[in-house]
């Protein structure tokens, strides 16, 4: 049943599909999210965290894949727009944070947990911290 109109028919299925893939992304935000405590160190941890995405992107003897990578999250970061709009609890504020520690995940995993350890420019404490973030076992 539509409208009777192709454009009116066409506006709404695109807004339609606009909505159901708005919250696809909030439920695997959901998903992927930290445990526990582990958002609120990252939300502290994420001043050291953007200087360590910025060193990273900026290493040529990383892979590629992971430069690029990095660099998609530093656009995203610096985009006003979010996917979850700041007036919404909890979640509007940690949006970054969760993708941050997403493609942080991936890349301990690409590139490997030492080489995220020579840019790291936080204490050694915030290093620990990052590493629960990113789910990997302190080494």
């Amino acid at each position: 049943m539509g409208t009777g109109s192709f454009w009116w028919d066409l506006l709404i299925a695109v807004a339609g599909a606009l909505v159901l893939a708005w919250l696809a992304l909030i439920v695997a935000l959901l998903a992927v999210r930290p445990r526990g405590g582990l958002l609120t160190e990252a939300l502290r941890l994420l001043p050291d965290l953007l200087r360590l995405l910025r060193r990273l992107a900026a290493d040529k003897t990383l892979p590629r894949g992971v430069r690029i990578r990095l660099g998609l999250l530093l656009a995203y970061l610096a985009l006003p727009i979010d996917l979850v709009p700041d007036f919404i609890p909890v979640l509007g504020y940690a949006d970054d944070a969760i993708i941050v520690a997403a493609v942080l995940r991936s890349v301990v995993r690409r590139a490997g947990l030492d080489a995220v350890r020579v840019h790291w420019p936080g204490s050694d404490d915030g290093f620990a911290a990052l590493t629960r973030l990113a789910g990997m076992g302190a080494r």
